[in-house]
């Protein structure tokens, strides 16, 4: 498996089951961690920003709909879950994948289905991560705007012509001439339509 950018968490207390899947997933280039609980994992919660979480649905104490819970309550991070059993519940599986579950995998697991599966989340995190680069980059050169440029610039992703621009902001058409060509230049906008999309990708703004 070639995209290692992110880690593996795999939580079971079943130590055979989980140390297996830790094996799999390392053989294939993966870096994964295992947790003996949902306690566990929580008590000592990895740092990622991004990561892929296996859990296993029946276990003592914290179970894995509990742990699929508390994961969708953290809008700080993006951890995509696949959850594995023994025990087949199709109830339990589409309440769990209207959670935000990506699969839901019965032991004895397939390895191929295994990998495929977590390969699939790790994909998934890659593009997520490289949208949210990109919307860190496009904050960074909104933030060299001057308040004017700025409002050029939102006139301008609104799809705004110049005349209507200058009406908008009791300056001449000229005077926007200069200020779209600075908004094009500190964007580093090749056209009108990458700055569009620029704009589309843009953090929303926050009240203050």
């Amino acid at each position: 498996m070639s995209n290692i950018r992110h880690s593996v968490f795999v939580i079971d207390d079943d130590a055979a089951v989980r140390d297996s899947l830790l094996h799999l997933l390392r053989a294939e280039g993966v870096r994964a961690r295992g947790f003996a609980s949902g306690a566990d994992f929580f008590a000592n919660l990895p740092e990622d920003r991004s990561a892929c979480v296996i859990t296993d649905i029946r276990m003592p104490g914290m179970d894995g709909a509990e742990v699929v819970r508390r994961l969708s309550e953290m809008t700080d991070r993006v951890w995509p879950v696949i959850v594995f059993t023994g025990h087949a519940d199709v109830p339990m599986a589409v309440h769990l994948m209207k959670a935000g579950v990506i699969d839901f995998i019965e032991k004895p697991f397939d390895p191929t289905r295994m990998i495929e599966t977590v390969k699939g989340a790790l994909d998934q995190l890659d593009h997520i991560s490289a949208r949210q680069e990109q919307r860190l980059e496009v904050d960074r050169r909104l933030a060299t705007l001057t308040p004017r440029e700025h409002q050029v610039f939102d006139a301008l992703i609104l799809g705004r012509s110049n005349k209507e621009i200058a009406l908008l902001l009791s300056i001449s058409p000229r005077t926007v001439e200069i200020f779209r060509s600075k908004v094009m230049d500190k964007m580093q906008a090749a056209s009108l339509s990458a700055l569009v999309r620029m704009g589309l990708s843009a953090s929303p703004p926050t009240d203050a």
